[in-house]
């Protein structure tokens, strides 16, 4: 089966999940601020337990090795998706162009990219996501706020080394390292609740997208300029540009993913923070959620000529 395939077949799943959060906000099972909350759980404790037991595993200088070109992978895309952003999103409202340009360059690639990488490739694929997870958290607080403020906030970019997310990179990063493992009631404790993670996370996209008028969002031609260059053209331009390197197809698979992932969520988040539209950035959010159904198993068919 190809990983197109697979990756339709579970993006159909997640949908139909996040269909469940879509009618359980409108029939008022889930509010807003019920919405807030589990998403508040998802951000600090699931994700970054899952994060943490992908790097219970024993060390070896393959996965290290792994690990690193990861990193590089994920610095170069990020530096790939700015300089696209840049030459490609322009006009008179600057504002919203440089909205435009986060969106294009930031991912949702912990909210959507842990479960589906995590459904394709299990937890090594995850751990091989934590490097591009590591160099969003810290350009997008230092990039990421320099573009929409056009100044350095020096609190902002200290705030992400004391997140959950980065501490259980770095704490799991170090466990791995040193080849220490946590003892096995505590890493099952664990894992049950990441194993919520999925389901969680597409139930909080689910309520999220119904708090949002879908039908005129649908029907803005400029949000999907950046939701094609976001989903498709930058991750098919690094597809081109990454696949006849000596790199293990999982390394390769994960980082295309994480950056045709839809577009970030902390862009809504910013948008509210530094005064920009914030109304935008949700709509930006919502159709890019919904169209990635379409782009993601469309990119993994496209790389799948590459990727072999």
């Amino acid at each position: 089966m190809t990983l197109a395939v697979i990756a339709l077949k579970q993006i159909l799943i997640m949908f139909l999940i996040m269909l469940l959060g879509f009618f359980c906000y409108k029939i008022k099972i889930l509010n807003h601020e019920t919405n807030r909350k589990l998403s508040d759980f998802l951000l600090l404790i699931v994700n970054p337990l899952l994060i943490f037991n992908s790097y219970q595993r024993e060390f070896n200088k393959e996965l290290l090795l792994g690990l690193e070109i990861s990193f590089v992978l994920a610095f170069v895309s990020h530096l790939v998706a700015m300089g696209i952003a840049r030459l490609v999103i322009r006009g008179k409202n600057k504002q919203d162009n440089s909205l435009e340009r986060f969106s294009a360059v930031y991912s949702n690639c912990g909210f959507i990219g842990i479960p589906l990488i995590n459904s394709l490739f299990g937890s090594e694929g995850v751990f091989y996501l934590t490097a591009y997870l590591t160099v969003f958290n810290v350009l997008i607080w230092t990039h990421g706020v320099v573009l929409m403020t056009g100044q350095k906030d020096m609190k902002a970019i200290l705030k992400t080394l004391v997140s959950p997310t980065f501490i259980a990179i770095i704490a799991g990063l170090v466990l791995f390292l040193i080849n220490v493992r946590i003892p096995e009631v505590l890493y099952r404790s664990m894992d049950y609740v990441a194993s919520m993670n999925t389901p969680l996370a597409m139930i909080i996209a689910g309520a999220t997208m119904a708090q949002s008028q879908l039908k005129k969002v649908l029907l803005k031609g400029r949000i999907y300029l950046v939701v094609i260059m976001k989903q498709l053209v930058i991750p098919a331009i690094l597809v081109i540009l990454f696949h006849k390197l000596p790199i293990d197809n999982m390394i390769l698979t994960t980082t295309v993913i994480a950056a045709g992932c839809p577009v970030a969520a902390t862009g809504m988040l910013f948008a509210l923070r530094f005064n920009k539209n914030h109304l935008y950035a949700s709509e930006l959010y919502s159709v890019s959620t919904v169209t990635s159904l379409v782009t993601i198993p469309i990119l993994m068919f496209f790389a799948g000529f590459f990727i072999k």
